[in-house]
């Protein structure tokens, strides 16, 4: 199968819209055990596999932060997205929701059908939290206007640290957009945008009025639209995952350049298709934006493991194309850790 029809099947099982899979109540005494269990897995598993990171204790001396997972990623659960994280070498990650408009299945057709993978809500991203302290953080989402900014107050009180991912098809420089940024200045958290033509965050070339206007607020750029724009070649936003040679000054390159506000999620297809198609050029951007840009995965296999796993393929990514060990470590852990204060 040519690269195209593999990024274009990746696209609809990856990156299209959520729909809810709501999760039940959890006693203390079942996250206790549930912890012993999930421990117990990675030790034994670790130690068969004999696979670098695959153990309880992988990364303590390599910490490394994903700024973009999702709670009961199809279905996936606790134990399994925990074994999942360790597997690729990640110590502390943050689950995403996504709001109720972006939730909602295509019409006529059931949650999770049609393409569009199941991913958990603010709910269910808090209780994953609350019952793996500092190894999980939840997102909060909300883009059902009007109710938006005072539904995503709610879980930014309880702890959320990241207003994202928004996924809204609405122009980003929309007054009910700005309510949210005007949440997050407040707040003092970052906010992460899914960038997707004609649908999600319109106006991506209008976005530098934003960043001008909330220059305290931190956006962070993730999806499609924007990876696509890494190169000023880019012309027909229809393309979202452009292929061959990339040339410097792309709109995301600028955006990044130009605005100290402005930050990079590597995550997904649309970050893994940056990162190698042109390694001289990625290179560069690395080296250009290495204290810009943040590993994240949206990662809704269950393996964790470079052979199959879209998370383990963009750390791979990483480690290969930075120029030295100190643009590695910033891009894995410490940008992160110095945006959102965790890690």
């Amino acid at each position: 199968m040519s690269r195209k029809k593999d990024q274009d099947r990746a696209e609809q099982a990856g990156e299209q819209s959520f729909a809810v899979n709501e999760v039940p109540g959890t006693h203390k005494e079942m996250a206790s055990r549930r912890q012993f269990l999930t421990g117990a897995s990675l030790l034994v598993l670790g130690t068969a596999l004999n696979i670098k990171g695959a153990s309880a204790s992988a990364g303590a001396e390599s910490p490394v932060i994903d700024i973009h997972q999702h709670a009961d990623y199809n279905g996936r659960s606790v134990e399994s997205l925990l074994l999942h994280q360790r597997l690729m070498g990640v110590t502390t990650s943050i689950v995403l929701p996504v709001g109720r408009q972006a939730l909602a299945p295509p019409p006529g057709r059931p949650a999770g059908k049609g393409g569009r993978p199941i991913a958990g809500d603010n709910e269910a991203c808090l209780r994953i939290a609350k019952e793996y302290p500092k190894t999980f953080y939840a997102g909060a989402s909300e883009i059902d206007f009007p109710d938006a900014a005072p539904e995503i107050e709610k879980y930014l009180k309880l702890g959320a640290v990241v207003i994202g991912e928004l996924k809204a098809r609405v122009e980003c420089d929309s007054a009910e957009m700005q309510q949210i940024y005007q949440l997050a200045e407040s707040y003092g958290v970052p906010v992460l945008m899914h960038w997707q033509h004609g649908e999600f965050n319109l106006g991506l070339e209008r976005f530098h009025k934003m960043l001008e206007k909330y220059p305290r607020v931190n956006f962070i750029g993730h999806a499609q639209t924007w990876w696509a724009n890494i190169g000023k070649e880019h012309e027909d936003q229809r393309v979202m995952y452009p292929e061959g040679r990339v040339s410097p000054s792309g709109l995301t390159d600028r955006l990044l350049s130009d605005y100290p506000n402005m930050y990079g999620d590597l995550s997904s297809n649309s970050g893994l298709n940056a990162l190698t198609r042109d390694e001289e050029h990625i290179r560069q951007f690395l080296t250009r934006h290495q204290d810009k840009l943040m590993f994240g995965s949206d990662c809704g296999d269950a393996k964790g493991t470079v052979d199959a796993c879209l998370g383990a393929k963009i750390i791979a990514s990483i480690k290969k194309l930075s120029e030295d060990k100190k643009i590695e470590r910033k891009i894995l852990y410490e940008n992160a850790k110095k945006l959102f204060g965790i890690g």
